[in-house]
């Protein structure tokens, strides 16, 4: 399936778009001010041990301190090993080379590990292992056994460390792997010496910026083209292929059209789309996505989709269809962690298993991690998918400061009856002349209509009058009381 990868440079982030067939499928957004920290290798100092949790915060630098857990030290997972607890490995004012594995999301500070792992085009070197590793996507097990010879082959006597072949590797030639392997080499070389003089909390190594990152990781054989829209970053981005990724040069296209290149290819709707809680479907039918804290759930729903031969088949090929839609839905929005799809009830044992299958099949095209569970007994289907940045939402977004994030509002009249019990409360603890209440037009508006009679006879009751202001900067949901 041929695809196309877009690339919009602004002086304050980077976006990338990945269309299949007219359609975008992944959005990746990184602004200058706050570039993502997963790759990045620091000199961390141990600011405080917790035995209880077998972890520790570690200081890197950032605004919070970062978070490592005994099982992300290395070593502890090792064959023939026993694991020790942490308060014997890492001491507090202790320093230590840690690698960001997760970037900082909401309240929770960066995920750390002591493993270092080093990206090239074809290889990741692990500095501290040993074996050499194969890419899950290379299924046919004599490619495995080939490529792995093939490596062993070619690294040289005096090399340490492991290495893990990546998917690109299948096509490379020898002369690209040993490019990979020098270079890797060298940049680990260039980290020690940093390390050996570096001051607590440095960073030694960061990882390469989104557009650069493209050329290396994003780039596969169904990719026919990559488009820049500015050409400093369209030369770096040549630079740098033609040094490391030199199967990208011919791919590389500069675009200098006047119309903007995401409005070109929609991506802005798509964008604006994927914020949006409800996504329709072309049958009709639609999903609704939320995001929590704790996991994201994707509900199906038939909506006006009335095109089956019966209610059975109406409900299958809704499904269906809600299947590629919502896999494509997590790529774009970038959602993370426990996520439950909540697909239409279906008794057909073999619409289950093709709906399961289909959805499956939409998810391979993912280049994050990810495992799917069947059918539940309540007709859900339980996944995860690894959670390495912040969402879509959360990057473009923040939490609406009316609703604090709910979703939703206390009605006028809620309102008003709140103000009607705070009003018998201050009459009872205070001896004022008078009170006024101060509120938004609606909940003023709501006092002189509907609510004026249960205002009149509180005033009789506590024998005082009371006045009304409107406060236009106040929300639905303010309101205050001043005693006159």
């Amino acid at each position: 399936m041929s695809e196309e990868i877009l690339i919009n440079i602004t002086p304050q982030e980077t976006r990338v778009a990945v269309i299949q067939q007219g359609v975008v499928q992944e959005v990746q957004i990184e602004r200058t001010s706050a570039r993502g920290w997963v790759g990045n290798i620091y000199m961390g100092r141990v600011v405080r041990v917790l035995p209880g949790m077998q972890s520790a915060f570690v200081d890197i630098g950032g605004a919070r301190a970062a978070f490592l857990h005994v099982a992300d030290l290395w070593g502890q997972r090792q064959e023939g090993i026993e694991a020790k607890p942490i308060e014997r490995l890492l001491a507090e004012g202790q320093n230590i080379m840690v690698q960001v594995i997760k970037d900082p999301i909401g309240t929770k500070g960066a995920r750390l590990s002591t493993q270092i792992s080093l990206a090239g085009r074809l290889l990741v070197y692990l500095p501290q292992e040993s074996h050499i590793g194969i890419s899950q996507r290379i299924e046919d097990e004599e490619e495995r056994l080939h490529l792995r010879d093939k490596l062993q082959q070619l690294l040289p006597p005096d090399v340490g460390g492991g290495f893990i072949i990546r998917t690109m590797a299948e096509t490379a030639s020898d002369r690209e792997l040993t490019t990979d392997i020098d270079y890797l080499q060298k940049l680990w070389r260039d980290i020690q010496d940093k390390a050996k003089s570096a001051a607590p909390a440095a960073a030694l190594y960061q990882d390469l910026n989104l557009g650069l990152r493209v050329a290396r990781d994003f780039v596969n054989d169904d990719t026919a083209r990559i488009l820049i829209d500015s050409r400093e970053t369209f030369q770096k981005v040549q630079a740098f292929a033609q040094e490391f990724t030199p199967n990208v040069l011919p791919r590389l296209e500069h675009y200098a059209g006047e119309r903007p290149l995401f409005d070109l290819y929609s991506v802005e709707d798509e964008i604006e789309k994927a914020l949006a809680r409800r996504v329709d479907l072309k049958s009709g039918g639609y999903l609704i996505i939320d995001q929590t804290e704790a996991l994201t759930t994707v509900d199906v729903n038939t909506g006006g989709f009335v095109g089956g031969r019966n209610f059975d088949d109406t409900i299958f090929k809704t499904n269906l269809e809600a299947a590629l839609v919502a896999a494509r839905q997590l790529r774009l929005r970038n959602l993370g962690g426990i996520i439950i799809v909540d697909f239409i009830d279906m008794d057909n044992e073999e619409h289950k298993n093709a709906v399961l299958n289909e959805f499956r099949k939409a998810l391979a095209r993912d280049r994050t991690r990810m495992t799917v569970n069947g059918f539940t007994q309540l007709g859900l289907v339980e996944m995860t998918r690894k959670r390495t940045r912040e969402s879509l939402a959360h990057v473009l977004c923040e939490p609406c400061p009316v609703c604090e994030g709910r979703g939703e509002l206390k009605t006028a009249q809620t309102v008003c009856y709140k103000i009607l019990r705070e009003l018998l409360r201050e009459a009872r603890q205070f001896d004022a002349r008078e009170f006024r209440i101060l509120a938004s037009q609606f909940v003023i508006d709501m006092f002189l209509d509907e609510e004026s009679q249960s205002l009149a006879m509180l005033s009789d009751f506590i024998g005082k009058p009371v006045s009304l202001q409107v406060e236009s900067q106040y929300s639905q949901e303010q309101f205050d009381i001043v005693l006159m």
